[in-house]
């Protein structure tokens, strides 16, 4: 524990001391938000914000995935499957490579497939098994290496009820960055969202964002009966854990800042929230989505749930313009569609968007069926036509990878 509250200790000085250096946005140019103001509205191109991509994944019997979790590096794409435990590898132009499944309880083998990491230039891949409070680290073809056993080095500082990290992330050569989970529902949590955990011992370091109280993004509701309900904003499209191009955007939803957490362990302030969301009844959230050039797209929720009609956790997509040192309300589109209709940065994957390779902002799904129908239709044009000119309509997702600008 002692290098956990070392570490520790010089990240809480660095983020109170508000220091700078190195960022994309330098500290005095602080992006300031005001949650409950009406900004003025813009249309965007996708391909004028993003560097576009279309990756087709090989269809055969072997190769036939879901395409829900995808781990994506400089040269190899991962598929892993939540349900079956089937990690499929693909190379980086979508040719099927090999399929692994290290299920089971028995020496090197996983319970459960929750979320992935991968080190190309170690050749390492880290499986995060919830349920077995560890991660497997694995090479590229499936040969077991070792376990990162962190459940009871992370318990004393998580809380007692649950230790599980929920996401786990390529950080540098030494260490994973990891996500404990959603703003919690259960008093006895422990108060820290980030960690840092060694790729050779599993030994985890706490990433300190101060705040006043724990606020809870999901609502909690009990009824005369004593049974509960638990309404949740569908958290995988908000994303706690952004990659700039530069570092990692922290969102702590009890801070009213949004923090870029640099390699070499510095917190920057990057995003400053008004008003203070400890003073809103009821909250609005702020996350930051991607950061592309002069882009930093986000998006507020607010934190009302209509239990009867089950509706709620209304939304607001905004963008910063750097060059015009400004905010809008934006939609965006597709210019590969002949048919304007909005895409939604936030409705990505179905379950999560797991992105470790640099130049990447975010991914989206395209099913081939949908592609085909609207190729049909003669909805399409230009690159994402000429694909599905070739699509069956059982063919496995196409990936439109939309990468920072330069």
């Amino acid at each position: 524990m002692k290098r956990t509250n070392a570490i520790s200790a010089i990240i809480l000085l660095v983020v109170m001391a508000g220091c700078g250096g190195g960022g994309k946005q330098p500290t005095d140019d602080i992006i300031t938000v005001d949650v409950r103001k009406s900004y003025p509205k813009k249309e965007l191109i996708l391909q004028d914000c993003f560097d576009v991509e279309y990756i087709q994944l090989e269809t055969t019997d072997e190769f036939l995935v879901r395409a829900n979790n995808l781990v994506i590096g400089q040269e190899i794409i991962i598929d892993f499957d939540t349900r079956s435990r089937d990690i499929t590898v693909f190379d980086r132009n979508g040719n099927g490579l090999r399929k692994i499944n290290r299920r089971g309880q028995g020496p090197g083998e996983h319970i459960s497939v929750f979320g992935m990491a991968l080190d190309q230039d170690a050749d390492e891949m880290f499986v995060l098994d919830v349920q077995g409070k560890k991660v497997f680290v694995y090479d590229l073809f499936g040969t077991f290496k070792r376990i990162l056993d962190y459940g009871e080095k992370a318990a004393p500082l998580m809380g007692l009820r649950d230790n599980s990290f929920r996401r786990i992330y390529n950080f540098d050569q030494n260490n994973l960055i990891c996500y404990h989970g959603d703003p919690v529902l259960w008093e006895d949590e422990g108060k820290y969202t980030f960690w840092l955990m060694s790729k050779q011992d599993g030994s985890v370091t706490a990433i300190q964002i101060p705040y006043q109280e724990k606020k809870m993004v999901s609502i909690l509701t009990v009824n005369a009966s004593g049974s509960s309900r638990i309404a949740e904003p569908n958290n995988h499209y908000n994303h706690f854990t952004v990659f700039n191009g530069n570092g990692w955007l922290l969102t702590e939803p009890s801070s009213d800042t949004v923090y870029l957490f640099q390699p070499d362990y510095r917190m920057v302030p990057f995003i400053a929230r008004t008003p203070s969301i400890q003073s809103m009844e009821p909250e609005v959230f702020l996350f930051p989505n991607a950061v592309s050039g002069s882009y930093v797209f986000m998006q507020t929720v607010k934190r009302v749930y209509d239990f009867t009609a089950n509706t709620g956790f209304p939304r607001t997509d905004l963008m910063y313009d750097s060059r015009e040192n400004a905010l809008f309300e934006y939609v965006m589109y597709n210019d590969d569609y002949a048919v304007r209709k909005p895409l939604n940065l936030y409705q990505q994957l179905d379950e999560f968007t797991i992105v470790n390779s640099d130049e990447i902002a975010f991914l989206q799904r395209l099913q081939a069926f949908e592609l085909v129908e609207a190729y049909e239709k003669g909805e399409l044009k230009g690159r994402l036509k000429e694909i599905a000119a070739e699509l069956d309509p059982e063919d496995n997702a196409i990936i439109m990878v939309a990468k920072h600008k330069k």
